[in-house]
């Protein structure tokens, strides 16, 4: 019978255990909140997120329209980045997230009312508020939070969270197309959102970091702080994210309408693709400790090129399986890119710089839906065989002009 001592050491010896875990997951206060709002917003975004294209179809909009929409969309995610960054740095991150939130509630409840497709559009001016503003903010907790060595286990702690609703949700928003049908079923999804909202904002209640006081700079001085290396990922990453851009919004399209199969079977690919992506986040991040980031960083961008092209080689069910594995292959580095951007980052501009990057990455890709949908009304196939090319040319100039020390 254990003793009043082997009691107390037992228990010593399970908080030594879980402090350990916790720290070699990046398992810090701040970090484990951030965490926790993205699994919820993305828990409800994802049950309709993926069949917006079809939501507008079904609204009456065309293929242009479609792909009009989400070059609004990328153009939208890039002109609310910077804000974002400014508001973090400059009134902190707890009262910046309580304001995303917000904002991106009005646009939740714009979608769920429209009566038709055009006023999707005004919805999406506000619902980006979350995934756009507050994606500087997120960055900046983390870096705030942890030291270099732990920051890309950081990050594949957030992305696992916000991948797996992003496995599961795709499921239920297709159980509930099939069960309400396009409209019905997606705005069912958009009133679960609005719920998780509110849980969301309670959520983060919980972040305590200081705001960092620095120096008000202009747009063009925080760009000269850039290190050189930086932004030649941002190059790279350019050219990797308009091959996700020419095609992705029309992959919904291809699997339904060309290859003929259902939405639900669809939401499956989509499981599969999320469930490779949350399998390989600690390995991929273990990886990245011992042999750079470098690697990981290369492996991903091969990937996002690779994707289109399987996904329009693809011959059935089986196939198509296969081609979102790799889509979810896409994941394998991300952890590690996003700590190489906030490795790069002055502290105090940590929130700007990140809003930066992404404001620069998403201008140069706004036309990128359009063009897919242009290229569609040529052949179905043309979109994702440009992009192929637009990540192959990515990948080279990453692997090229990125050196080593800077991403190790």
């Amino acid at each position: 019978m254990p003793t009043g001592r082997d009691t107390q050491t037992n228990d010593e010896g399970g908080a030594r255990l879980r402090t350990r875990a916790a720290r070699a997951l990046g398992l810090e206060r701040n970090v484990v909140a951030v965490s926790a709002a993205v699994l919820l917003m993305s828990g409800g975004e994802e049950l309709w997120r993926r069949f917006l294209p079809k939501y507008l179809e079904a609204l009456g909009a065309g293929v242009l329209a479609v792909g009009f929409f989400d070059t609004c969309k990328t153009f939208l995610d890039a002109v609310y980045q910077y804000p974002g960054g400014w508001l973090a740095d400059r009134f902190g991150r707890r009262r910046a997230f309580h304001l995303f939130i917000l904002i991106a509630a009005v646009g939740y409840a714009l979608y769920l009312l429209s009566p038709s497709w055009p006023y999707v559009f005004a919805g999406l001016a506000f619902s980006l508020a979350w995934q756009s503003m507050a994606s500087p903010a997120v960055f900046a907790v983390i870096g705030d939070s942890l030291p270099r060595e732990r920051r890309a286990m950081g990050f594949a702690v957030q992305s696992l969270l916000k991948r797996v609703p992003m496995t599961l949700a795709p499921l239920a928003g297709g159980a509930l197309i099939t069960a309400a049908g396009v409209v019905g079923g997606v705005r069912w999804g958009l009133a679960a959102t609005l719920v998780l909202a509110g849980v969301t904002a309670f959520v983060v209640r919980s972040i305590n970091l200081p705001v960092i006081a620095g120096e008000q700079m202009t747009f063009r001085r925080i760009w000269r702080t850039f290190h050189g290396a930086l932004k030649r990922l941002l190059v790279s990453d350019v050219l990797v994210r308009a091959c996700e851009g020419v095609s992705d919004i029309f992959v919904v399209l291809y699997v339904t309408n060309v290859k003929g199969l259902t939405v639900a079977s669809y939401g499956l690919l989509v499981a599969v693709q999320m469930a490779t992506s949350v399998v390989v986040y600690f390995p991929a991040a273990r990886l990245a400790d011992r042999v750079g980031r470098k690697p990981l960083v290369i492996a991903t961008f091969v990937c996002f090129a690779l994707f289109p092209v399987a996904v329009v080689a693809s011959g059935g069910f089986a196939s198509l399986a296969a081609a979102f594995v790799v889509g979810g292959l896409r994941e394998l580095g991300e952890p590690s890119r996003k700590a190489l951007i906030v490795d790069l980052a002055e502290p105090h501009l940590r929130a700007r710089t990140v809003g930066i990057y992404y404001l620069v990455r998403s201008l140069s890709i706004t036309p990128a839906g359009a063009l897919g949908g242009a290229l569609w009304t040529v052949a179905p196939e043309v979109p994702f065989l440009l992009a192929g090319a637009f990540g192959l040319a990515g990948t080279l100039v990453f692997a090229l002009t990125v050196e080593e020390r800077y991403a190790g």
